[in-house]
């Protein structure tokens, strides 16, 4: 009878391969990708849970960039590596099935055809190990289901045809473009890219419906479309393609990972989420934003607003002497007048002017103009924080001035041969131009009423 049900079990079961080193639980996977959605580093999330650095890189590589299971934790149906574990201990123990169903809390019939089944047999017998048993279910559970794009030869030729076809000459002659390789990593910068249609995955997915209207089987997602491109072995679209895509990454990119990642100059403790959510609401007075404004020759103007108020500052950024007649030098001193020690001290100056109870904070760009932006906290008391790469709304009030001052600093021009008179001159002006966001009053008049209301309240509290 024994000899019967296990050939009825392996019956249900086609031939497995030899695991070699069993591959890990999938909670292990999931642990994995969740430190991944948090932003961190593929290495460190593969210590992290356990695995090797090679194991985590091959996980993110293969699936794309993108987790390849559902995050939710598992609703409890199936025995999980716990379980499995335990079972282990128990079976080597010599307890019966029923006993260990009781432990559990599982029904008999599941221990037993989980012992069955999923038993390792290399030695000869049936002998209960829980990283063989998890890697035979897992292995079981598993149910590729081919991709449209490879069981839809029509579908996949209008893909790629929009994605990568050439381009043509008003006289129907192919654009071959510039002649460029593919080496599986992202863009190259600054260098020729490759020329086709480059139609993006959604305008894809979107115009199939307008030219295929009564046509069910000529339908397909944008994302199974980023999917036949990026992970690997889902056989329907070349990953050479993506060197088609806009973005041309190899790899998709997690959303946290852009966000608030400490690079060079800016360490994890002057990120935006650091800075004070009072910050946020304008209510509190003496938080600023800062940027440079470039023009031609690497010349730069400062500018530095205050959010609450809309009040502007500008720092003169003078060239250094030398600046023009000394050859540059790879790593040498910055002659242009935006370099961090110039930077800083002349924003400290600049910023020195104002009362103490407005210099709470400053957001900056990502600029490396304030990299010595430690030593300038040290200087004035005042805390910098740095804006997210590529999120110029974050400082959006700063981009708004910018735009004002470009009426007196076009772009294209020389901002050197202005002096610090000028620049006071164009500071006035701005300062004293009614706004419609405060009400029409002037920034100048706005920040005069917050410097009463802050005296009037120390004088108050002091009393």
């Amino acid at each position: 009878m024994a000899r019967r049900q296990q050939q009825a079990d392996r019956a249900l079961r086609p031939a497995m391969r030899s695991p070699g080193r069993p591959m890990p639980a999938r909670h292990v996977e999931r642990a994995f990708w969740r430190l991944i959605a948090l932003g961190r580093r593929t290495e460190d999330a593969a210590l992290e849970v356990g695995v090797s650095t090679p194991v985590g890189s091959r996980w993110f590589r293969r699936a794309g960039g993108m987790p390849p299971l559902s995050l939710a934790e598992p609703t409890g149906r199936y025995l999980s590596f716990h379980e499995r574990e335990e079972l282990a201990l128990l079976t080597s123990r010599g307890v019966g099935v029923r006993a260990i169903a009781r432990a559990l809390r599982r029904d008999p019939g599941t221990i037993s055809r989980e012992l069955r089944r999923n038993a390792a047999t290399r030695s000869g017998k049936l002998e209960y190990r829980a990283s063989v048993a998890q890697w035979k279910a897992q292995t079981a559970a598993r149910r590729p289901k081919p991709a449209k794009l490879a069981t839809n030869p029509r579908l996949q030729h209008y893909v790629q045809e929009r994605l990568s076809g050439q381009l043509q000459r008003p006289d129907g002659s192919p654009a071959a473009g510039p002649a460029t390789t593919w080496k599986g990593l992202n863009k190259p910068h600054r260098a020729d890219r490759r020329w086709a249609r480059a139609w993006s995955p959604e305008q894809i997915a979107r115009r199939l419906v307008v030219d295929f209207p009564d046509d069910a089987d000529m339908r397909i997602s944008h994302e199974a479309i980023y999917q036949a491109l990026y992970i690997q072995g889902r056989g329907a679209l070349e990953r050479e393609l993506v060197a088609c895509l806009r973005t041309g990454r190899a790899l998709r990119k997690p959303r946290e990972r852009a966000r608030n990642r400490p690079q060079g100059h800016v360490t994890a403790d002057v990120v935006l989420s650091q800075r004070p959510a009072e910050a946020a609401d304008r209510a509190v007075p003496g938080h600023w934003e800062g940027d440079l404004i470039i023009g031609l020759n690497r010349s730069a103007i400062g500018t530095v607003v205050e959010r609450t108020s809309r009040y502007t500052l500008l720092v003169h950024l003078p060239r250094l002497p030398g600046h023009g007649l000394v050859p540059p030098v790879k790593n040498g001193p910055p002659l242009g007048g935006y370099g961090a020690i110039a930077m800083k001290d002349a924003l400290s100056t600049t910023m020195g002017t104002m009362p103490a109870e407005l210099l709470r904070s400053l957001t900056w760009d990502r600029g490396k103009e304030l990299s010595a932006h430690a030593q300038f906290k040290v200087d004035t008391g005042i805390a910098v924080y740095f804006a997210d790469p590529h999120s110029p709304w974050q400082r959006g009030t700063n981009e708004n001035t910018n735009g004002l001052l470009r009426q007196y600093f076009p772009k294209g021009t020389d901002l050197s041969r202005w002096s610090l008179p000028d620049l006071l001159a164009v500071q006035a002006a701005i300062n004293s131009r009614p706004r419609k966001v405060l009400g029409w009053k002037t920034p100048a008049e706005v920040l005069d009423e917050h410097l009463r209301s802050l005296h009037q309240a120390g004088v108050a509290t002091t009393g």
